[in-house]
């Protein structure tokens, strides 16, 4: 299945909420995407495609990421690095807090997760305004691992997340708006 045919199958499942989770917002839902078997299939498989052969693990964000990660796993063949939220990680950990629009939020991975040098590709379901996403490849580089890309299924080009990660990583979104 071509790109754009992915992306059609995926926008005909996406629920969209208007007014959610407040007046002028628009939420795209995936859940309606994760419930069907070939739709979720072909959207793990798109996440991967353009990396393919560049990565070794697949980092998945809390908490949509680990269901995106978790699949393209089975398909690829590839490791999963769960990044978690703070205070969720039983052992040694790195660590990496980052500003919300109200505060500041942590996550974390196993520092002695994966070998030295491992291409990590980071996945989650919606690229905003980049923060997360952002502080996920700090953490891969500072545990000695390298960031092979980052792969969403949405991105919200208004909210600038691109612009924040800059040039030196490659992202690739399967849908945009």
């Amino acid at each position: 299945m071509n790109e754009a045919q992915v992306r059609d199958l995926v926008e005909s499942k996406l629920a969209v909420i208007p007014d959610f989770p407040e007046p002028g917002v628009v939420f795209r839902d995936l859940t309606p995407v994760f419930a069907d078997g070939p739709t979720f299939r072909a959207l793990s498989e798109a996440l991967t495609a353009p990396f393919a052969g560049r990565f070794d693990h697949l980092a998945g964000l809390e908490a949509r990421g680990f269901l995106l990660a978790g699949a393209a796993s089975a398909l690829s063949g590839a490791g999963v690095l769960p990044v978690r939220k703070g205070g969720k990680l039983p052992r040694a950990v790195l660590r990496e807090e980052y500003d919300l629009e109200y505060g500041t939020a942590a996550l974390e991975v196993h520092e002695d997760e994966l070998p030295p040098g491992s291409r990590v590709l980071i996945v989650d379901d919606v690229l905003a305004t980049g923060g997360t996403v952002e502080a996920a490849a700090t953490l891969i580089e500072r545990a000695g691992w390298r960031v092979a890309g980052v792969s969403v299924a949405i991105e919200l080009l208004d909210l600038g997340g691109r612009a924040r990660l800059g040039d030196a990583v490659e992202i690739h979104s399967v849908l945009r708006y």
